[in-house]
């Protein structure tokens, strides 16, 4: 390996440093030059990617994606950062599914603000980890900062706490073990965390609506707990937790000789964007004495607006909530976190390690974050994203971009309520309208019909709709998270669909 060595001509200050060729693709520095060129090629390409883009999806199918990447030598490196950004442009960024175009209506994608992506140059060069104040000193107190922040805004008081998350699934993860574990400390006198589950923690059970996130499912399995423990209660008319039907599935399964040890309520259905009656429901957990934990990873937009605020109404009666910034307030992936009401809860999985955060550490003098994390220990600053958000537009601003989508929503409903060719399911607390194209004489072929709409639509990338299930019928979905989207808009992909739909009836 070569190094720069010093020789007689080398001023004495001069440090030595190894062979600048060699070490040039480390961030470090004297590498300056490199970061920057690197850094333009890749704002080009993203520059390209928002000027070229006229559809949501290039239609590519996945045997030619598949093609193209496996033709790909990983044991040849590439001369260039011009080569490589335009092999990425190919490879990526030329079949990226583009969320902020309004023919984007499918899932829980939102568009992104710019200074949250200013904030990402930021978080991947200098890369902080924000396990220890060590590592992050001002990363730390931003993260601890916006916290209180959120946690006010739930309606929380000063002794609530949390910490950022990868996302919903693993703050709703969170909010069970809490709630698993808090049961077995406060009632059964049992440490799990020591002792691993108590000889009854097959008979725990945890209530979630029809309509809740399959995290859930995926959640008590992880804990030990098994599907069997989720106890499906039914929903009213606008597919919310109905809680008539929650009171008694607890009657039924204490009937049983089963356990209830937790609700979670859903503010922000994935189907329907619609809230859980939140307030009777922290009513029936007071009264049982259960964890109330909120997923509120889609509806904690609403926590922007004045307007709308009161569909949250009871979300401060929650033990814990799960909020997803990087769905309703346009933060790029991820950014998400977990919020207790009482923050001696996240004492239950605090664990100390000698060489990270030791027991004998004051942590109110310097403080770890990775005492409240429960499966990441290295983590990215996310942090930074939301403050540079709030910090250059504010609450305010987000907050009249949350009043557009739902008030764009809500115009669309009654557009394809008054339209013959659609059916609508139910109007949306938020904005995500499930519905079907309807117009036929075989009504037994309607979700053929409706199936052959979203896949033509997908392979012609013209406009990406979503699709889901309700009683065993397949409907497409509008997911409205844009709020530049407008109802002219929506008129434009409803006719899409009519077309589609006339093709079809064309062929078979």
């Amino acid at each position: 390996m070569d190094t720069t060595l010093m020789n007689d001509k080398t001023p004495k200050d001069k440090v030595l440093i190894p062979n600048q060729d060699f070490y040039k693709d480390i961030f470090h520095q004297h590498a300056n030059e490199e970061y920057t060129q690197a850094i333009q090629l890749a704002q080009d390409r993203v520059s390209n990617f928002l000027k070229n883009n006229s559809k949501p999806f290039s239609g590519i199918r996945p045997d030619d994606m598949k093609a193209k990447v496996e033709g790909v030598d990983l044991k040849i490196p590439l001369p260039d950062y011009e080569s490589l950004l335009n092999e990425v442009d190919e490879l990526y960024v030329k079949h990226a599914t583009a969320y902020h175009l309004p023919e984007y209506i499918a899932h829980l994608n939102c568009p992104v603000v710019i200074p949250a992506l200013a904030a990402e140059v930021l978080i991947s060069a200098i890369n902080s980890s924000q396990d220890t104040y060590d590592q992050s000193a001002g990363g730390t107190f931003i993260e601890r900062k916006l916290i209180d922040w959120t946690s006010e805004q739930i309606g929380y008081t000063d002794n609530a706490d949390g910490i950022f998350t990868a996302g919903g699934s693993q703050s709703n993860l969170m909010g069970l073990l809490l709630a698993r574990d808090y049961f077995s400390l406060e009632y059964q006198k049992w440490n799990i965390k020591l002792d691993g589950l108590p000889p009854d923690a097959s008979k725990f059970r945890i209530f979630v609506s029809d309509k809740a996130h399959f995290s859930n499912h995926k959640n008590a399995w992880i804990l030990g707990l098994g599907e069997q423990s989720i106890v499906h209660v039914g929903v009213d008319s606008r597919y919310r937790m109905d809680p008539e039907q929650l009171e008694k599935a607890i009657a039924k399964e204490i009937e049983k000789g089963n356990i209830p040890i937790a609700i979670t309520a859903t503010a922000g259905t994935t189907d329907f964007g619609n809230v859980d009656p939140l307030h009777k429901i922290a009513s029936i957990a007071k009264r049982n004495n259960l964890w109330l934990h909120v997923d509120a990873a889609y509806g904690c937009g609403l926590l922007l607006t004045e307007k709308y605020r009161h569909l949250l109404t009871g979300i401060e009666l929650a033990d814990s909530v799960t909020i997803d910034y990087h769905k309703s307030f346009f933060q790029p992936i991820s950014s998400s976190a977990f919020i207790v009401k009482n923050k001696l809860h996240l004492n239950i999985i605090k664990h100390h390690a000698d060489y990270l955060n030791p027991k004998e550490q004051n942590y109110e003098e310097l403080p770890a974050q990775i005492n409240k994390s429960i499966i990441q220990s290295t983590r990215r600053f996310d942090a930074l994203k939301l403050w540079c958000t709030l910090r250059y537009m504010g609450k305010e601003k987000l907050g009249q971009y949350t009043d557009t989508i739902i008030e764009t929503a809500e115009k669309a409903a009654n557009h394809i309520d008054t339209d013959q060719d659609f059916e609508l399911l139910c109007h949306s607390d938020m904005g995500v309208l499930v519905f079907r194209y309807i117009n036929g004489p075989d009504q037994a072929n309607y979700c053929n019909i409706n199936q052959y709409i979203k896949e033509k639509l997908f392979f012609s990338g013209e406009v990406l709709v979503a699709s889901t299930k309700v009683d065993g019928q397949f409907y497409l979905k509008f997911t409205i998270f844009n709020p530049l989207t407008t109802l002219d808009d929506i008129k434009h992909i409803l006719n899409i669909i009519k077309q589609n739909a006339n093709d079809y009836q064309r062929l078979n």
